[in-house]
């Protein structure tokens, strides 16, 4: 039985990027799973989780995809990126280097992903990490650097801590509700799938 919210997409597809290191994983596993883990390891190519979440009274499954910061990853392919409804920058507050690689994560993903409306694509920032003690990358920096880009949401996070982890995705999933009720879009993963079969449609025909 269809529900009243019609053709609306329940399944939000959120990519988070970032460097290396930064805790792609570990904000998506204290979010999903509630858990947290000191081990360092390498995601390799990338991986997804999916939680259900209320927003505003609906229920909308987040499918979110964690990816290798390593650079010889980061041609995953528009498959990987195409048809997001999110993308979440994360850099960590005491790596300035990471903090400068979000002006290339974000032309990557606009570049891969190429949104209709890349303007006004909903993207998220979260400065992981505020646990740590040597901070080098200051708010202001940060927000500064948001409020350049559209005014994009900005928050402080603690994967280790669960500190606003919470509040960031329910922001994420809200911004990619709005955004796909906006455009209403069919979910394109189907049209990929078709390019191959043109060509064994082309030869069946010729056989007639």
């Amino acid at each position: 039985m269809s529900t009243g919210s019609g053709r609306k997409k329940a399944l939000l597809k959120v990519i988070i990027l970032g460097n290396s290191g930064v805790g792609k994983t570990s904000l998506m596993n204290q979010f999903v799973n509630r858990k947290f883990s000191n081990q360092y390891k390498a995601t390799i190519g990338a991986d997804f989780l999916t939680k259900e979440v209320m927003v505003d009274d609906r229920l909308v499954t987040m499918q979110i995809w964690d990816t290798a910061g390593q650079e010889r990853f980061q041609s995953l392919g528009v498959a990987f990126y195409r048809g997001a409804d999110c993308c979440v920058l994360v850099y960590d507050v005491t790596s300035p280097d990471s903090f400068k690689a979000l002006d290339s994560w974000r032309d990557e993903f606009l570049i891969q992903a190429s949104p209709r409306d890349a303007d006004n694509f909903p993207f998220v920032v979260l400065g992981n990490k505020v646990d740590l003690e040597n901070r080098t990358v200051s708010s202001k920096r940060a927000q500064q650097w948001c409020q350049n880009k559209s005014d994009v949401p900005y928050f402080e996070t603690s994967a280790k801590e669960a500190i606003n982890i919470e509040l960031a995705f329910q922001t994420i999933a809200r911004n990619a509700l709005a955004q796909d009720q906006d455009l209403d879009l069919v979910n394109e993963f189907p049209d990929q799938i078709k390019l191959t079969d043109d060509k064994q449609n082309k030869q069946d025909s010729c056989a007639c």
